[in-house]
């Protein structure tokens, strides 16, 4: 079963799955593998192992790992082996915990500035103030910067992203002075693009002195930002799908969903309660 996992890990290379998604894909399968041991893989079992997801996490973080199970299930040719998805009602309003605000965003570059590490105030900047996502900032290069427009290409979607003035500004004072001919604008020791986990450790030794909660800073949450203050400006969700990227306005509505204190106001206001 575990060399049929490899294969199927293969597979989704080839089905040009990114290699994040590859490697979730195999922890969720040999969790799953580890559960079944020396047992027969039924339906039954499948079940099973679905009821302890439900028991140990989210509704959400329980279908991803289903997904995966379900995909390797039809690789082996066994699709009366997959099991249902839970059924998740969207909640009109999100969560305060995690929701980064502008002001503790701006406290994290400035942050960043008093550290003296100018890149990591600038990846900060131009993540968020162009709305990419962080894999996506290999394609902010020397020659984008030049143009004002980067040419996103991942996962076979293709999407030109704008590159406003006064960011376009800062990235050609940082190249000028990186002394950076062409190729990505941030890039490692070694020169190659930083990744996730790179940036991501970088912004969490920032909470600290800049007095925000360690589990709202992580780079998809810019993203957020960015659609979040796009949205109050605009309110064109269609244009704001557009520039995110997304194929489904659905998934862009999740980004500007109100605060939990917001939707109460608004209820409130509505006068029905004496």
């Amino acid at each position: 079963m575990r060399e049929k996992m490899r294969e199927y890990i293969r597979f989704l290379e080839y089905e040009e799955k990114s290699r994040a998604t590859r490697e979730q894909y195999r922890r969720d399968i040999e969790k799953f593998l580890s559960f079944l041991g020396d047992r027969r893989l039924t339906k039954e079992v499948v079940i099973q192992y679905k009821e302890l997801l439900q028991n140990r996490y989210q509704p959400g973080s329980v279908n991803t790992k289903l997904a995966a199970i379900n995909g390797f299930f039809s690789f082996l040719g066994n699709s009366q082996l997959r099991v249902k998805l839970l059924k998740i009602q969207k909640k009109p309003f999100c969560s305060n915990e995690k929701r980064l605000s502008r002001a503790e965003y701006l406290r994290l570059v400035e942050t960043a500035k008093q550290k003296g590490n100018e890149k990591l105030a600038l990846i900060i900047q131009t993540i968020c103030g162009t709305g990419i996502r962080v894999s996506e900032l290999q394609f902010i290069t020397t020659e984008a910067v030049a143009s004002g427009e980067a040419a996103i290409c991942l996962k076979g979607k293709n999407r030109t992203v704008l590159i406003a003035g006064r960011l376009r500004k800062a990235l050609k004072t940082y190249i000028c002075r990186e002394g950076i001919v062409s190729g990505p604008v941030f890039t490692t020791r070694s020169g190659r693009p930083m990744d996730r986990f790179c940036i991501w450790k970088m912004m969490k030794s920032l909470c600290e002195n800049a007095g925000v909660r360690a589990e709202k800073v992580f780079p998809h949450n810019l993203r957020h930002l960015f659609a979040r203050c796009f949205y109050s400006l605009d309110k064109d969700i269609v244009r704001l799908a557009d520039i995110l990227g997304h194929s489904s306005i659905n998934t862009t509505r999740i980004y500007i969903a109100a605060f939990g204190y917001e939707h109460r106001r608004r209820i409130d206001a509505l006068g029905l309660v004496i």
